[in-house]
């Protein structure tokens, strides 16, 4: 089976290009030239690899994009920019991409960078890469950052949904105070235990947990912190 490569890139010119010299080494070729439309494009057809241009004309830019899909896919990422300044290297990678590529180059040192990435990359069993979560009530779409319970719409702030993204795309798993404090707001903030109390009982309002009759989404870990309910224990409560 070919593998697949989603390439995002505004210039319709570069994307014929990419598509026709893919294509040459037996990958099967996915476009797009905005970031939304790549966003959708990932959750919907899962491509193997993405290629994505640092620079993207209209609304998000490739390091946004990049961003944004770490919150719910691990599929590689090779960054392509004009720029070969470490600055912009360093900002790639900080956002989650697996190598980065000056532009111009060849279509055979792309073929190797594709290749070398998918030898290095290992994904691990807890990473999610699915692009909705349902458990219970609780829904959530990872690419629009929107979040439902029973149907109806549920307004959180963005800290408050990225540390309920952070918990519920490991579920089952412990996440501690620091852990949780560094995702969400930074390493100089792994000390201040008590701003992820207040978030948690925040979103557990929203969410509409009922202790009465147990239900809960976002589970308490003594003196650790805290874990989300995986399906089989909801549906066993």
């Amino acid at each position: 089976m070919a593998l697949s490569v989603l390439v995002i890139d505004d210039e319709v010119q570069i994307r014929k290009q990419l598509t026709i010299g893919l294509n040459g080494y037996g990958y099967e070729v996915i476009t797009a030239g905005r970031g939304d439309e790549a966003l959708v494009a990932v959750a919907q057809q899962q491509p193997d690899m993405i290629i994505l241009d640092i620079s993207l004309g209209v609304g998000m830019d490739g390091i946004e994009v990049c961003r944004r899909l770490r919150e719910f896919s691990s599929t590689p990422v090779i960054m392509l920019s004009i720029h070969n300044e470490e600055k912009s290297k360093v900002q790639a990678l900080n956002a989650g991409a697996d190598d980065y590529l000056t532009k111009p180059f060849g279509m055979e040192e792309l073929h190797a960078r594709i290749q070398a990435v998918r030898r290095r990359i290992v994904i691990g069993p807890d990473v999610s890469s699915t692009a909705e979560i349902r458990v219970g009530d609780l829904y959530m779409d990872l690419v629009n950052r929107h979040v439902q319970v029973g149907g109806e719409d549920v307004h959180l702030t963005p800290k408050e949904y990225d540390l309920l993204r952070l918990l519920a795309t490991h579920p089952g798993k412990v996440m501690t105070h620091r852990t949780i404090l560094s995702s969400v707001w930074g390493a100089e903030y792994g000390e201040m235990d008590h701003y992820v109390r207040v978030f948690v009982n925040q979103i557990r309002k929203k969410l509409r947990e009922n202790p009465a009759r147990n239900l809960r989404y976002i589970l308490n870990e003594p003196g650790v912190g805290y874990r989300f309910v995986t399906p089989d224990e909801l549906s066993r409560s």
